[in-house]
């Protein structure tokens, strides 16, 4: 009797905080991120601060985007109402496709943390170029709570019913790894 077992899939994540005040130092959203995502056995494959400018955040994420090893981007910030907050301004464009149920569950999840300050979350997700792009809040708990409630398991190759991996990893280099 033949006996097959399925590995996860490692994939390639990058990393953009926007800010336009944090530095390596103070970016604690951008260095949870990287521990969550390397601790879901994934590799980080890049990580920049951009400042809170939509053609920075576009011409680093087109980079990203055009990668063929870059399988999804996680952004932290900029994702409010103040003046300068232009996150969704800056990605939505590069979606071929919006993952519009990843702003809803998020402001779902949130929901139950912080009540009805959710709304001011402008939280978006979309696929380009077969990369997988999720945009959050700032703050580190919204990183967590984007995290461990919605992108941990979409980018988890053994999720079921279904998650991103097939999706992101056409044409793309991957590694496997035992589960």
């Amino acid at each position: 009797m033949s006996h097959t077992t399925e590995s996860q899939i490692a994939l390639n994540i990058a990393v953009m905080t926007v800010s336009d005040t944090r530095d390596e130092i103070t970016d604690t959203s951008g260095h949870y991120l990287i521990k969550a995502l390397t601790e879901a056995g994934h590799h980080l494959a890049d990580k920049d601060i951009v400042k809170d400018d939509i053609y920075q955040m576009r011409a680093v994420a087109s980079q990203w985007i055009a990668d063929d090893t870059i399988h999804a981007i996680l952004v932290t910030g900029g994702t409010g109402f103040t003046e300068r907050d232009s996150t969704p301004e800056a990605f939505a464009p590069l979606f071929d496709k919006s993952v519009d149920g990843f702003g809803e569950l998020f402001r779902h999840i949130s929901y139950g943390e912080i009540g009805n300050s959710t709304i001011q979350s402008r939280a978006l997700a979309g696929l380009a170029n077969n990369t997988v792009i999720f945009c959050m809040p700032g703050s580190t708990g919204a990183c967590k709570t984007a995290w461990t409630g919605i992108i941990k398991d979409q980018l988890n190759s053994m999720h079921k019913p279904c998650n991103f991996a097939p999706h992101i990893t056409i044409g793309k280099k991957c590694e496997s790894r035992e589960q």
